[in-house]
């Protein structure tokens, strides 16, 4: 059975890993006993470093006392050839040692402040033997009192000896635990190759029963895919680079017809499905190219003789037993999925067909609502007229009876007229665009207040209104629409609490954490079922008889209007007897869509 891809890779690096630790074995001992080598010699180069300083600077010392000793026989009066021969050899001898003694204890600052003190006190002693051997006779022993006083030689000399000394006891002791450690180390690399060789026996047999537990979780693992791979309803097929079957699933064998082992095989071979050269190239392509072959759509002919529309997938992928890559194919069956989306599509055409419909007849609507409401000013100005001359003509001849008629005509065309008024508002309203602008709502329904008031002082002295109205924001909306919203919420807020007294009409707003401006209107009048509360925003619907409160029934139908053209909600909230809540939101972007409306 073929290895897993981990067993491959491990079997792949062992012989180069055992290599590598063969290697180890032998290399870094050996490195190691260089490097202890390398640094034994260094410390037996630095004792010796230290012991050759030493001599130097007990040949200058030598060299000086012998120049010094020829000098005071001179001075003494002895006069023999020996002494010159002696003071040259001195003093040819003293530079060069003095410059080499320098070279060597470059190493160490302090000894090169010593070294130069010393060169500097024996050239000035030099100086004044040459002085000594010079002088009168009479003047010897003041010149001979100023060299033994003055210009020490010895005691700096000596001190360089001792640093050195002291040096060479340290580099002594260097050199010797240098030593131990190499020997250490040449211990502790014997044991480590001993420990490498017993590690490498044990990883040996450790991997080779790996190896024989391995190949059987391999077969197990093969016969656990391949079981796998046939309970997939998917058809899958892998190919190689030559198009060849290397496996296929039973899902693919049952839906093209396949029967028997066809690995080896080329894919063509498999049904008149897969002989389409386009989806042959494609896949040539994933294999050949490194692509990647994403939802193909393609037609193809099953065993059932059913041309079902097709969703090809493939990539490429290596496998634990091969070296080449094969490219893994699936065939996904989406007849039923294009059959629904065509008819979607279907649906779709018909359903803006007919929101074309309602939009042609909505229009018309509003042509016909223009229309009649404009031929309609016409008769009613000629009723209202007429109703008014005729009163006039009968005078006194005219009854009770006969007044209430002519009231009656005069009240309807009256009614009449303001309904035509606000199905012109109503109309404009949806026809108009938008002029949309920075609206100071604080400034509107302080205008709508104080016009309200002046009205309800005329037409009605007795009824007192208490307003509540909290800090109203600035928003971006149509000026003459949302003046008309207001207009008909407090207006009706006004009128529906006139058996109230006194009537409290309550104006909020808060900011929405969806970013919508919520703004309330709540009076504490006759209120409403809301039972009904389907209907309080349609045209010509009245919850009251218009004995009991006048109107149209038109201005909530035209606030509805109003916030839907700004994408707005607007709903209401009431009990009978114990007045109404008119709730309506506003986006801050008016750009904004938002759900269905509330009711």
């Amino acid at each position: 059975m073929p290895d897993s891809l981990p067993q491959r890779e491990h079997a792949r690096w062992r012989l180069p890993l055992l290599a590598l630790v063969v290697l180890l074995i032998v290399l870094v001992p050996f490195l190691l006993q260089r490097v202890a080598d390398r640094r034994v010699g260094e410390a037996a180069a630095m004792v010796a470093h230290t012991l050759e300083v030493e001599n130097t600077l007990q040949m200058l010392s030598a060299a000086i006392r012998n120049l010094e000793g020829a000098g005071l026989a001179r001075a003494a009066g002895v006069d023999a050839p020996i002494l010159d021969e002696r003071v040259a050899y001195s003093e040819a001898l003293i530079k060069p040692l003095l410059d080499h003694a320098e070279e060597l204890t470059r190493d160490n600052p302090r000894q090169q402040v010593r070294m130069g003190a010393l060169r500097t006190s024996l050239e000035e002693r030099i100086v004044q033997i040459d002085r000594v051997l010079a002088a009168a006779t009479e003047e010897r022993q003041a010149e001979i009192r100023r060299l033994v006083e003055n210009f020490p030689v010895q005691a700096p000399i000596s001190a360089l000896i001792q640093t050195e000394r002291d040096i060479l006891a340290v580099r002594n002791a260097d050199a010797a635990r240098v030593q131990r450690q190499a020997r250490v180390l040449a211990w502790g690399s014997l044991g480590a190759q001993v420990l490498l060789i017993l590690g490498l026996a044990a990883l040996a047999m450790r991997d080779a029963g790996r190896r024989t537990a391995a190949e059987g979780m391999s077969r197990r693992a093969d016969a656990r895919a391949g079981v796998v791979l046939d309970t997939v309803r998917e058809p899958i097929v892998l190919i190689d680079a030559g198009l060849r079957v290397v496996m296929h699933n039973a899902a693919f064998a049952e839906l093209f017809g396949i029967e028997g082992d066809i690995r080896g095989t080329p894919l063509a071979d498999a049904g008149d499905a897969w002989r389409d050269e386009e989806t042959l190239r494609r896949l040539r392509d994933v294999l050949l190219r490194g692509r990647e072959l994403w939802d193909f759509e393609r037609q193809q002919r099953t065993v059932d003789g059913v041309d079902r529309v097709m969703l090809v997938n493939a990539r490429s992928m290596a496998l634990p037993d091969r070296d080449d890559l094969v490219a893994l194919v699936t065939a996904s069956d989406i007849s039923a999925q294009k059959a629904s989306e065509t008819h979607i599509r279907e649906l779709n055409r018909q359903l803006e067909g007919k929101v074309d419909q309602v939009s042609d007849v909505n229009r018309e609507l509003e042509a016909f609502s223009y229309s009649v409401s404009h031929d309609l000013r016409a008769p009613l100005r000629h009723i209202a007229g007429f109703a008014d001359k005729l009163g006039r003509h009968l005078g006194d001849g005219l009854d009770d009876k006969g007044r209430h008629y002519l009231d009656v005509i005069g009240g309807s065309a009256k009614r009449m007229s303001a309904l035509i008024d606000d199905l012109l508002v109503y109309s404009r309203l949806g026809r108009s665009a938008l002029r949309l602008q920075t609206v100071d709502m604080q400034s509107l329904v302080e205008e709508t207040r104080a016009m309200l008031d002046a009205n309800n002082s005329i037409d009605n002295p007795g009824h007192h209104v208490e307003w509540r109205i909290a800090h109203m924001p600035v928003v971006v909306g149509d000026d003459n629409m949302l003046r008309q919203l207001w207009t008909n919420l407090l207006g009706n807020a006004v009128k529906y609490s006139t058996g109230s007294e006194p009537a409290v009409i309550d104006v909020d707003h808060r900011a929405g954490d969806d970013g919508l401006h919520h703004f309330s209107v709540r009076d504490n009048g006759a209120g409403f079922d809301m039972a009904y509360a389907g209907k309080l925003f349609g045209v010509f619907q009245r919850l009251h008889a218009a004995s009991e409160f006048s109107g149209t029934g038109i201005g909530l139908a035209s606030v509805k209007r109003v916030v839907t053209r700004h994408n707005g909600q607007v709903w209401a909230e009431s009990a009978p007897g114990e007045g109404a809540t008119f709730h309506f939101t506003l986006p801050a972007n008016p750009d904004a869509r938002q759900g269905t409306p509330r009711t």
